[in-house]
């Protein structure tokens, strides 16, 4: 595929951001939906007990297309999502172009000792498209506002992504949709402390204050952390909230 076989689209069609984070998981809701209605037939029917990530893999393997990833410019991944699936009405290429996932994460950031729950693009700058690549859908995808290639050695020619990257991918949005769905209990987010191990901090109150240090352990659910600080040319742990160091 080429450039000069596929021309460029000018026009831009733009879904309101909200209404694509709201809709934007359906086909994921569906599959989360029809593993929790198998697994619970299944128990009911005193079967043996079903892997509903398992079951969810396989929905995946049964689907038409393939999926591929496409390079957006971050931050407008939900809005490429939406005019994506509006080119791919209009264009009639529903066809060949069944599928777009920006996938999602939950996180709990931690600022100031202030906890947050926080829900953000997994993968900032790229989502998944599931289609059967020709050089039309290729030319839709392609020329959408906002997308700046797909992601591969020859973008012309991308490879799809395997299955197992597919569910990795999909996973957490799929395990989000499983628990509002009733199969089993959401899993606790993330925690982002802002804080990396190894990093260098200066401690900014209390016996050590104005002191270099370096980050050994991080425990996020404490907000605190153990550095090693150089006392008489020698390391000594000591443990502080994340409120007590500041980065340098």
């Amino acid at each position: 595929m080429s450039e000069q076989e596929v021309a460029p689209e000018t026009e831009e069609v733009v879904e309101p951001a909200e209404q694509a984070t709201e809709e934007g998981h359906e086909a994921v809701e569906v599959a989360a939906a029809e593993v929790v209605e198998e697994v619970t037939e299944a128990e009911e029917a005193g079967e043996p007990a079903v892997d509903p990530l398992e079951e969810f893999k396989a929905k995946l393997r049964r689907q038409e297309g393939e999926w591929f990833v496409i390079h957006t410019y971050a931050g407008y991944e939900n809005k490429v999502k939406a005019n994506l699936e509006s080119r791919a009405q209009t264009m009639n290429a529903e066809d060949d172009i069944f599928e777009v996932q920006v996938p999602m994460e939950e996180v709990m950031e931690v600022k100031n000792t202030t906890k947050k729950l926080v829900r953000r693009v997994r993968v900032p700058g790229y989502a998944l498209v599931r289609m059967n690549l020709t050089d039309e859908s290729w030319g839709v995808v392609r020329h959408t506002p906002g997308v700046t290639g797909f992601v591969g050695q020859d973008a012309y020619n991308p490879v799809p992504l395997r299955l197992d990257e597919v569910v990795d991918m999909l996973a957490p949005v799929f395990e989000a949709e499983q628990a509002e769905a009733g199969a089993a209990p959401k899993a606790a987010p993330a925690v982002e402390t802002g804080f990396e191990i190894g990093e260098a901090v200066t401690v900014k109150e209390g016996p050590f204050e104005g002191m270099p240090a370096t980050i050994s352990e991080i425990n996020a659910a404490a907000s605190s952390m153990v550095v090693l600080i150089s006392v008489f040319e020698r390391e000594t742990p000591v443990t502080l909230n994340f409120s007590q160091v500041t980065k340098m």
